[in-house]
């Protein structure tokens, strides 16, 4: 059976005749009442009586079809209005995954001004670890993401946006030169953030995979959820830490905390992903254009 032999038989039921049910509909009296007798070839029922002057009475067969036949036409229609909505920016959910840290990015702003924009659609905007952000984009539970690489690809389109410096956050007597080395984080004592996520964190592999290359181990001495609280902590003496240099340009950094490049450049790529051969809504692609545009003009300099 077919949504127009269902939506025929439906205003046929409670219009009485064929007649209105065509007027309606906007189609004419014959195509209505061959649409009915498809459907009780279909189901292998008679759904009216034509014996009355002009007035179609409905048999059982009717009666039980009809809650059955609105429930379907029901759902289909709301699912072209949802689709209509999404379309059109009047509805929907827009659902999108940043990194822990996209404040620094200069993202603050984003779901506000999406919203003052498109009051209709609502927004699930999920702030986790890049690591979490790529398998929940990757499991289809967030349409794209913001994330700091590398991330497991698998099953990702990955657009690449920036790239970031790394920097060693600490007090005191600055390293030779300006210059840090890990041996200045370990020996300083070493803060890490993320401390849920942990070397799943991408930025965490690649101090672990430089610190293997250069022959050393680096275990936190201390480990928090936020880069602001590893940044507390460092200021008060605690030991040192790694930043992204977008958190020096955002003014994060405590007073009396300093911020050093590496002496081999430490560097972070920020990226966009949604999950490959997935349609994106129209709510989210905005989403993701907003992102876009926002990531690349947030240009680093050359050390910070």
């Amino acid at each position: 059976m077919t949504l127009a032999q269902l939506r025929a038989f439906v205003t046929a039921m409670e219009l009485g005749t064929f007649t209105a049910a065509a007027d309606k509909l906007g189609i004419s009296q014959a195509s209505i009442s061959e649409l009915v007798v498809r459907l009780e070839t279909e189901i292998a029922a008679q759904l009216f009586v034509r014996g009355g002057p002009r007035r179609l009475v409905p048999t059982a067969a009717a009666s039980e079809l009809l809650s059955h036949a609105r429930k379907t036409l029901g759902a289909a229609d709301d699912a072209a209005s949802a689709m209509r909505s999404l379309n059109s920016l009047e509805g929907g959910v827009a659902t999108f995954g940043v990194l822990r840290n996209a404040e620094y990015y200069g993202l603050s702003n984003l779901v506000h001004d999406f919203r003052q924009a498109h009051p209709g659609v609502r927004v699930r905007m999920v702030g986790l670890n890049s690591h979490a952000v790529a398998k929940a984009v990757s499991a289809g539970e967030l349409e794209a993401g913001l994330v700091v690489l590398p991330v497991t690809d698998a099953g990702l389109d990955i657009e690449p946006l920036m790239v970031d410096n790394v920097l060693l956050a600490t007090r005191g007597t600055p390293p030779p030169g300006g210059r840090a080395s890990l041996q200045h984080l370990i020996e300083r004592g070493t803060i890490l953030y993320d401390a849920t996520s942990g070397w799943d964190d991408p930025t965490r592999r690649q101090l672990m995979d430089r610190a293997h290359a250069a022959g050393l181990r680096v275990e936190p001495e201390i480990e928090v959820e936020h880069a602001r609280a590893a940044l507390s902590l460092v200021a008060a003496g605690a030991g040192a830490t790694i930043v992204s240099a977008s958190i020096v340009r955002s003014a994060a950094v405590p007073d009396g905390v300093d911020t050093y490049p590496f002496e081999e450049p430490f560097q972070e790529t920020i990226a966009l992903v949604t999950r490959r051969g997935a349609p994106v809504s129209r709510a989210t692609q905005v989403i993701v254009g907003t992102v876009r545009r926002t990531i690349v003009q947030w240009t680093p300099s050359a050390d910070t």
